[in-house]
């Protein structure tokens, strides 16, 4: 069959209804609270479908923006100044003004599959914006481009063969970031509520920070640590081909914990190694990432290396004094910091022996997170790889066998029906239709993976108190039903 038969050029303004946002008057505080997420391009992560934001709108901010009101799974697109920068709402939501909205019209289109749709299209906003200094794509422009789509039911495979590959990230995400916390906590327990091994027997003294353990110091950070100063080569040095090293000049492609190469450098001046603390000295002063290879830093960026080697403890204990970006432990406010300022930060310099146990609970956990880091790398890999090729038909799915209404495919091609109970819930519009605890995002398979990684069911509850015990075995009572659903196929 001819799938150019079946496809149709519409435009935007055909998906679904598109909304503006609008931005309540801010010295109106009445307008703000915590009721509808109030989203920002600020909020719209790159490579993130699912939005989060500090900012929301009261009840009386709803009555501002009451036409402007999206709903659950409406596709959000950035036309002003970070043009293209794209995201779905998961709950009520408003925009600012600089966001145009499709609120898909499901009855012939799916909002998944509109949101990757777009998510391609951003080269070709920005020739609507144009070549200006703050390039704008107005919403009649918006509303008139042109794209092509595929009938519902293959719009529906597309989306769920690529949101296959961003749940998993979406999961993996979560994951990285409960052991970010997990290490944080366990770094807070010991070397600032000193609730470490044998502390009962330790007394306290007086100290630059305060009170600590006996026996414990206190070192600027240049005793400690080797601290190298990035350098910005010419840009003629500069290209995105991959030629050289990768180069990052500051927190641009800063990731949840290890950078995104995208700009690279063939002249190789000042060198962060595997491991080395990426410390940003201009604002925002103190954001932190780790090197997970080789690479070129810019005058924007410093590396960090324990002299003894205990990289773990010091990476926490950067992350816990600079908590807040632009500050340094005392509250001072720096736009950029020196090299002198950065090694005259004063550190905690506990007992070896401490140190030494802290880096063996750390270690596994930097391990996991690395791991997690390449398969969350490898799975945008090729996922951007199917993007293109799905969304313009070069690949054709309309003849596959692809579960879209809430079955979950065998290795045989057969359908089985999710074993849902009343704890477990199905909704396409949540996680593409894969069995979540009800009440919240959190899919069946996620919990069943933390299970087989080794989580506790405690550890389960305490890191996500929305679950409980009975929630956990709806999730093992799922897993048998559908094996044994399986064999008896």
């Amino acid at each position: 069959m001819n799938i150019w038969n079946t496809w149709r050029n519409v435009t935007i303004d055909d998906l679904g209804q598109i909304i503006t946002g609008s931005t309540p008057p801010t010295k109106k505080t009445e307008y703000y609270g915590n009721e509808y997420p109030f989203i920002t391009p600020t909020d719209i992560k790159i490579d993130s479908r699912i939005v989060q934001t500090e900012r929301f709108l009261s009840q009386n901010g709803y009555e501002y923006n009451k036409n402007r009101l999206l709903p659950c799974n409406a596709v959000c697109v950035v036309c002003i100044a970070s043009i293209g920068k794209i995201c779905m709402t998961t709950t009520p939501s408003v925009t600012n003004q600089q966001i145009n909205s499709v609120v898909v019209n499901q009855q012939k289109h799916d909002p998944y599959f509109v949101y990757y749709l777009l998510s391609t299209k951003t080269d070709t906003l920005h020739n609507v914006a144009g070549g200006v200094a703050t390039p704008i794509v107005n919403k009649s422009a918006f509303a008139n481009l042109e794209v092509c789509v595929p009938p519902l039911p293959t719009q529906r495979k597309i989306a769920a063969i690529l949101s296959t590959y961003d749940d998993l990230i979406e999961n993996n995400t979560r994951r990285i970031k409960i052991l970010e916390d997990m290490a944080q906590t366990l770094y807070r327990e010991w070397f600032v509520h000193f609730r470490f091994p044998g502390h009962e027997n330790v007394p306290m003294v007086e100290s630059p920070l305060g009170l600590i353990p006996k026996g414990w110091e206190v070192k600027p950070l240049g005793e400690i640590c080797h601290v190298l100063m990035g350098l910005s080569p010419k840009s003629e040095f500069y290209n995105e081909t991959g030629d050289g090293l990768p180069f990052h000049q500051g927190v641009t492609d800063f990731g949840q914990r290890f950078p995104t190469d995208r700009v690279y450098c063939t002249v190789q001046k000042r060198i962060a190694e595997v491991g080395d603390i990426l410390f940003s000295v201009r604002a925002p002063v103190g954001r932190i990432n780790v090197g997970n290879k080789k690479i070129v830093i810019g005058r924007g960026l410093s590396a960090i290396r324990s002299k003894s080697g205990d990289q773990a403890f010091i990476l926490q204990q950067l992350k816990d004094r600079f908590q807040e970006e632009d500050t340094m432990g005392s509250g001072t406010i720096f736009n950029a910091i020196t090299k002198a300022d950065l090694l005259g930060v004063q550190l905690l310099k506990p007992t070896q022996s401490i140190v030494t146990k802290f880096e063996e609970a750390a270690e596994p956990i930097s391990l996991e997170l690395a791991n997690l880091t390449t398969k969350n790398a490898n799975l945008r890999q090729t996922r951007d790889l199917l993007l293109p090729k799905l969304i313009s038909g070069e690949i054709d799915v309309s003849e596959l066998d692809i579960d879209t209404d809430g079955m979950q495919p065998t290795k045989g091609g057969t359908h089985i029906p999710y074993p849902l109970t009343e704890r477990l819930h199905s909704d396409r519009k949540i996680l593409g239709g894969k069995p979540v605890i009800k009440g919240t995002r959190l899919g069946v398979a996620f919990i069943l993976d933390l299970l087989k990684q080794g989580w506790s069911e405690e550890g389960i509850v305490e890191n996500y108190p929305s679950v409980v015990h009975e929630d956990i075995e709806a999730c093992r009572a799922y897993q048998e039903k559908v094996k044994r659903a399986s064999v008896s196929r």
